[in-house]
Order: structure tokens, then C-alpha cells, then sequence
């Protein structure tokens, strides 16, 4: 498997040029490198091109990472979550976020020849919580192709590198620029492999060159053997580190129980919880939490699924409340028939409350025992388009919070 740096396309001093090169995924540049890992039969890791933003968001590009399989297919597409600000004095001065839009979601590592890959870029390197939330993945491999400031990179490069395999006990395989991009521009290079012990394997130095490193998997085992820090964490004092995602592009249906709840109702998924909106709410805003294994009772659930489905309804519950002007809210588990539950599939209700959306306060539990009873007819099932509207607007809010 090879592995370019970031900004693989092009570094530009301008905003305007950057801008005006960036290309779609349908492009030339992407296309280019597709025929090369087919041409060449390896698995390519192109660690950063300038992709072409939305109509809506025309000025800003994502700073994209691919990996593209040695047929020449594009197998996973990660866009840049974290965007580097820096202005030191009488130094350099950066601000990422004027040409980037963030990207919105943590993927799940791939299945490549070296192992499974967890995909980064650059700044993300600087959150220790990304990686060992793909290192929970299942991630063997990490990658950071990078363009590091000389500034930055003198004093924190390998040392941020290493310790990132250390505490997940992956590989960690770091292209890098190197060289002066223009006026204003100057890149640290030192592109190396680190094993999940801490030692560099393989290092460039001054100039172009290339890293060549061997990807062992038996000694990933061995170094989790000695030291099983995952098995060690204190998840009841500080709970599981969990990535947040919009709904799977790909799934058409999610399982509530033996329900299915079109992908199209779903509007936040975690990694152990997907939320979606009711065909009956209670009130407006009225979502369910839900884990995405079907388990009938709360004790069946697994710690890192309670801390994740929880995890979810507190920001889940956050927003909601903002958008509906909410002043309070019910957050209620459903644990068996005799708790008012209908589907046998622990969930959360989360309700954005108001001053005097009841008559009399508790009355809301008996809103909530019987709103979804077919007998009920204070209330008639929503259709499916309108429950599809309102999901679409709520990913919508999530996807805007989750990039300010």
C-alpha cells in the first residue's frame, strides 16, 4: 500500500486559486489516481486532494483523504474533520476554515492488504480522542498524511505521532510535504511509520524521499498482549469515546425491534445508537434514541452502548431544544410493557418542553402510555413523507452544528 501526503494535488498561496483548481470526485486529478493503483496493482492512500465544495458553499473546498484499492475503485472517502488555525508572532498565520469546510463524520477503518486503516489528516492528529475512537473501531493502521508548518512541526511532529501509537497500539503512517510552497509557505516533511510500541521504523529526512515500513500484525497482538490498555480504561469513570455520524448513506432500512424504520426517519447515528422521528409524537420534537442492536430490556445493553445511547440523547436533546425554544425536557427510558413500552427494544423518548404544553405537568406520562395505541384518535399517524421532511431537517441541524 502506498501513501501520499496531504494536499496531493496542489498548494496554492492564494484563497482564489485553490478555489478555482479544486475538482469533484468525478474529476481528472481523482481519476488519474484511480488509473495509477490499477496500472500499478497497490492499494493507494491519497492523503489529501482540494475537493469542490457544494453550490451552497462555492468559496470553501474539503480537504479530502481516499483510499482507492488496486482494481482502481475508491473504497472510502474521508473529509478533514479538524481545520488548523495558527497565528504565532512573527511566525506563521493560518487559518484553515477561510478555504475548508469540515467534514462531518469518524469512518469506520478499512479492510486493506496492511490490516484495517483508519483515516485522518494533518491537524486531526491533535485529537487523541479520534484516534482512540478508531482504534474501538477496530483500526490496526493509522494515517496522517500531512503538510505540517516548519514551526510546528520542529516542535511537536514525532513527538504527537508516537504517542498516538503508543496509546492505541496501532501503526501510525504519516506522509508528509516537505519544501517551501512559494512566499508564505514552508513544510516540515520527516514523513515516517511508527510502530505500536512508539519506535520510528522508517523515516524520510531532509529532501524528497520515501518510507518503506512492514505492517505486522503479529506484533500488533503482541504489544495489545503485553499491555491491554483498551480492557483497562475506566469507562465508569469517564465514559466510552464514541463517534457521532449522519445515517448510513447505503442502508435503506434500520431495525426498531421487528419494526423497520426507514433510513429516510433516521436523522443521527452514533456508533451503538441511531435517533429517528415518531409517527406519533406527543409533542413537537417528540424523537426516539434507540440502540442499534435490538435489545428487549436495559440490562441487556452493554456499557458502551448505555454510555453511547445516552451520550446521544444529551446531544441530541441539546439541539432539539434549541431549535424548538424549548425551556426544559422529558427524557424517558422505556424498560417493558408495564413502563408504557410498545416495541420490545429498550429506547429513549427525548420531548422539548414548554411552559403550559400541559395542563397539568404529569399528565405527560400518560401522554406518553398511550399516544401510540391505535384506539388513541386524539392524534392520527403522521405519513410517511412528513416524518421524512422532518428527519431531513433535523440531519440538517445536526450536520450545521457539528460544523461550527
Amino acid at each position: 500500500m502506498v501513501y501520499l501526503p496531504e494536499c496531493s494535488d496542489y498548494l496554492c498561496e492564494a484563497k482564489s486559486d485553490t478555489i478555482s483548481q479544486a475538482e469533484s470526485l468525478d474529476g481528472d486529478t481523482v481519476a488519474h489516481f484511480m488509473n495509477l493503483a490499477k496500472e500499478h496493482n497497490v492499494w493507494l492512500s491519497v492523503g489529501g486532494i482540494h475537493e469542490k465544495g457544494s453550490s451552497a458553499d462555492a468559496d470553501r473546498v474539503y480537504i479530502t483523504h481516499l483510499i482507492i484499492n488496486s482494481s482502481g475503485h475508491v473504497v472510502s472517502v474521508y473529509r478533514k474533520l479538524h481545520l488548523f488555525s495558527v497565528d504565532i508572532k512573527g511566525g506563521v498565520r493560518l487559518r484553515e476554515s477561510d478555504v475548508a469546510i469540515p467534514g462531518k463524520d469518524i469512518l469506520l477503518p478499512v479492510q486493506t492488504p496492511v490490516g484495517k486503516v483508519g483515516m485522518a489528516i494533518c491537524y486531526d492528529l491533535r485529537f487523541p480522542e479520534m484516534s482512540l475512537i478508531l482504534r474501538s473501531m477496530g483500526a490496526d493502521v493509522l494515517t496522517y498524511p500531512s503538510a505540517f508548518t516548519l514551526t510546528t512541526g520542529m516542535a511537536h511532529w514525532e513527538v504527537l505521532l508516537r504517542a498516538r501509537a503508543i496509546e492505541t497500539q496501532c501503526y501510525v503512517v504519516a506522509a508528509a510535504q516537505m519544501g517551501r510552497h512559494g512566499k508564505k509557505r514552508a513544510s516540515y516533511g520527516h514523513a515516517m511509520v511508527v510502530d505500536p510500541w512508539g519506535c520510528v521504523v522508517s523515516c524520510c529526512h531532509e529532501g524528497t524521499g520515501i518510507a518503506i515500513a512492514e505492517i505486522d500484525q503479529g506484533y500488533i497482538r503482541q504489544v495489545r498482549e503485553m499491555i491491554p490498555v483498551m480492557e483497562h480504561r475506566r469507562t465508569d469513570l469517564y465514559g466510552v469515546l464514541t463517534a457521532n455520524s449522519s445515517p448510513d448513506g447505503d442502508r435503506e432500512v434500520y431495525m426498531f425491534g421487528t419494526h423497520p424504520i426507514n433510513a429516510s426517519h433516521v436523522f443521527y447515528r452514533s456508533t451503538h445508537s441511531f435517533a429517528f422521528v415518531n409517527r406519533k409524537p406527543v409533542v413537537p420534537g417528540h424523537v426516539l434514541v434507540a440502540p442499534l442492536r435490538a435489545a428487549e430490556k436495559f440490562r441487556d445493553l452493554t456499557s458502551a452502548e448505555v454510555c453511547d445511547m445516552f451520550s446521544a440523547a444529551q446531544t441530541i436533546e441539546r439541539q432539539l431544544s434549541n431549535h424548538h425554544s424549548a425551556t426544559s425536557a422529558t427524557i424517558a427510558v422505556q424498560d417493558g410493557a408495564d413502563a408504557g413500552q410498545t416495541v420490545n427494544h429498550v429506547h429513549v423518548h427525548i420531548l422539548p418542553r414548554k411552559p403550559g404544553d400541559f395542563q397539568h405537568n404529569d399528565d405527560i406520562y400518560e401522554k406518553l402510555e398511550n399516544h401510540d395505541k391505535r384506539e388513541n384518535q386524539e392524534h392520527r399517524w403522521r405519513t410517511d413523507s412528513d416524518m421524512a421532511a422532518e428527519a431531513s431537517v433535523l440531519r440538517d441541524l445536526f450536520a450545521c452544528k457539528a460544523s461550527t
